[in-house]
Order: C-alpha cells, then structure tokens, then sequence
C-alpha cells in the first residue's frame, strides 16, 4: 500500500479511510446523492411509454387478428409525448396525491392522458404526422381519440403512478467519484 494515500475499503456501504473517519473519494465528507432531473425522468418516461405501447399493439394484434408474431409497433412521435405526458401527470401526482384517493386520481390522469392525445395527435396531424387513426373505432372523435382504451390509459396511469413515477422520484445518483 503507498504510504501517501489513505487505504479505502467499504464498510456498511459506506466508505471510510484506516482512521475511521467517513470519506467521499476525496469529495468531502458530506457528499449527498442527487435526485434524477427532470431531463432523466423524462428519458425514463419516455422509453416507459414507448416500450408499452410496443407491448400493447402486439397483444392487441394477437387478440384482433390473430398475430403470434408479437412483434409490435410505435412512431418516434411516442417519445417526446410519453415523456413530457408523464412528467406532467407526475406534477399532478405531487400535488393530487395528499388530497384525492386513487380512483379520483385515476380518473383526472385518464381525462388528462385523453386531452393530451388528442392535442398532440391535432398538431401531428396538422403536420401530416399523426401515426394513430382511431377513425374505425365507434367511440372515437376526430380518429384521435376513442372511449374503447379508457380502460387501458387508466391501467397505464395507474401503473405509472404507483410503480414509475413513485420510483423514478426515489432514484439518487452520485456524482463520478462518490460512492455510497
């Protein structure tokens, strides 16, 4: 061992020097994990989003059509609307959270997610990039939006809820260098 740097080695899933006292990899001994930004949460949302509507287009082609394939699709457009959707309905969350029960938060997501779908779904329209067309659904308006997956937005905002969201907040990342 070189006599002119102190030996680390992890105890408890702390770092400490030889002489016991607590060390951050030459940061300090107050180094505090950081929170994911909001620009990390919304690379989670966004690829969360994305992965289940690849997995929901598969199980409905398996159960519309018969397609064992499961193969699957979405548009690049599913990106930024997942993300910024999500990042919105996690400021809902905050602050419904303390004040609503579940159902009524579900219901205010799932109205949300149906205004946010359709409003991205107008402008990419008015740019000839729509990738949905809900137009051979028999509750739909405009072929933007249909009553038919109420249920699945309301399955998704939940899931998003109690298992994405609640844990994409909870995440702490160290600055390179500092260890836990």
């Amino acid at each position: 061992m070189d006599a002119g740097r102190p030996y680390h080695r992890r105890t408890e899933g702390a770092v400490r020097a030889d002489s016991g006292t607590e060390a951050s990899c030459g940061l300090g001994g107050n180094a505090v994990p950081r929170p994911l930004t909001p620009l990390g949460r919304f690379y989670v949302y966004a690829l969360h989003g994305c992965l289940c509507e690849v997995l929901f287009t598969a199980a409905w082609d398996l159960y519309e059509r018969g397609d064992r394939k499961l193969a699957g699709h979405t548009s690049l457009w599913a990106l930024p609307i997942y993300g910024a959707a999500l990042l919105l309905i996690e400021r809902l969350h905050l602050w419904l959270q303390p004040r609503c029960p579940l159902l009524a938060r579900l219901l205010v997501y799932t109205l949300f997610t149906y205004l946010w779908e359709f409003g991205t779904g107008l402008l990419l329209r008015l740019l000839g990039a729509c990738p949905w067309d809900y137009s051979a659904f028999r509750y739909n308006l405009r072929g933007l939006v249909t009553l038919e997956y109420a249920l699945p937005w309301a399955t998704g905002c939940f899931i998003a809820e109690q298992h994405v969201i609640k844990n994409a907040l909870r995440v702490r990342l160290w600055n390179s260098g500092q260890a836990p």
